[in-house]
């Protein structure tokens, strides 16, 4: 089965002006933040008829694919936030239902009973925030703003306990905690002395939510800067934010999203403590693998993406979505179609499928297995 695809950009408050249409050359102009290539409800693609992907897919009997395609852009900050594992959606779905929590309500946390695994490849330099840092590079930070200001002493001395009582603090609402976001947003300068990437961070966070309890944790968090074609893994429990660029993401199809700041969205910070990793996580970029016509990259998920600058045949039989950069020939045994930039096409399988093309992006079934995942 091959099925042209096509979807229109979401335009969320924190997106760029026009930005993926120009990745894409589609034309458009106004703000952009995510283009959506799948089948989940909330912005399904689309097919030439007008029909959602996965209504076809149904009608065919054929299952959705286990992840969401999205091209995403960045101008200003998205939320604190992290996500559960399958064991963990389960219960805190079930927990919701039981208790009656309306599906539709804003305060409720859990969306479906699946995990979002995600991975980004930077397009663009990408800035994002991701998983805790080493506790003395961190207390360093702190450190530098206790020199000019008391204030923080309480952060300070929590840390020196443990990364996880120092975020559980800065979380749980403490009248303290408002004079430590005030003491590290006014000690920028202080920082930057010591930590240059956290300083920019701990600016930009307070450009956008002054006072917010993120600010103060983002000295906990890595703060990463990728290069184009560098990417990241975010498993379950990781404490991430994307700060600014242009990547393509590939994820769960699933809304399960606990927030802990940096937004105006339902914020379940005692429910971020109990799924999040509070190990450190020393290396964030994940690894890739280079193939015959084709960049890989492989987080342990049930999807992976490809980056596809040549001939590229995949040795895979599952389904996939390939988007279009540049023109992309696509080849079967018996018949071959043209994705011209900005076209995406649904494969229900890629055995025998060819691929020709300077820049297309190929997201595809991978080897873990999952449970159903059409939401």
């Amino acid at each position: 089965m091959f099925v042209r695809i096509s979807n229109t950009p979401r335009d969320y408050a924190w997106g760029s002006s026009g930005r993926i249409s120009e990745h894409l050359g589609l034309g458009g102009t106004g703000t952009e933040a995510e283009l959506w290539l799948g089948t989940h409800p909330g912005s399904p693609a689309t097919a030439a008829d007008g029909r959602p992907l996965g209504e076809l897919l149904d009608a065919a009997g054929v299952a959705h694919p286990p992840f969401l395609l999205k091209v995403l852009a960045a101008a200003s900050p998205l939320s604190l936030q992290a996500h559960p594992t399958t064991e963990q959606a389960e219960r805190g779905f079930a927990r919701e239902n039981d208790a009656g929590v309306d599906m539709s309500a804003p305060h409720r946390s859990y969306k479906d009973p699946f995990a979002k695994p995600e991975i980004i490849v930077a397009v663009s330099k990408f800035e994002a925030l991701s998983g805790l840092r080493d506790a003395d590079d961190a207390l360093a930070a702190v450190r530098a703003v206790l020199a000019v200001d008391e204030a923080i002493r309480p952060f300070a001395r929590r840390l020196e306990g443990s990364l996880q009582s120092a975020v559980a603090w800065l979380l749980s609402g403490d009248a303290g905690v408002a004079e430590v976001v005030r003491a590290v947003t006014d000690a920028v300068d202080a920082i930057a002395e010591h930590d240059a990437a956290a300083a920019d961070t701990v600016r930009r966070l307070a450009q956008h939510y002054p006072g917010d309890p993120g600010i103060a944790v983002s000295l906990l968090l890595n703060r990463v800067t990728l290069e184009p074609g560098e990417a990241l893994f975010l498993p379950a429990g990781n404490i991430h934010a994307y700060l600014e660029g242009l990547g393509i993401e590939l994820m769960g199809p699933s809304d399960n999203v606990l927030r802990a700041g940096l937004t105006s969205k339902h914020v379940d910070a005692a429910e971020l403590l109990q799924i999040a990793d509070f190990s450190v996580l020393h290396d964030p970029r994940m690894p890739r693998e280079q193939l015959a016509g084709a960049t890989r990259y492989a987080p342990d998920a049930a999807f992976e993406l490809r980056w596809i600058d040549g001939v590229h045949r995949p040795d895979a039989s599952g389904p996939a979505i390939v988007l279009a950069v540049a023109e992309t020939e696509v080849a079967f045994a018996d018949e071959r179609h043209t994705l011209t930039a900005g076209e995406a096409a649904y494969f229900d399988t890629l055995s025998g499928v060819e691929f020709s093309s300077a820049d297309a992006w190929l997201a595809m079934a991978g080897d873990t297995p999952v449970g159903s995942v059409n939401p």
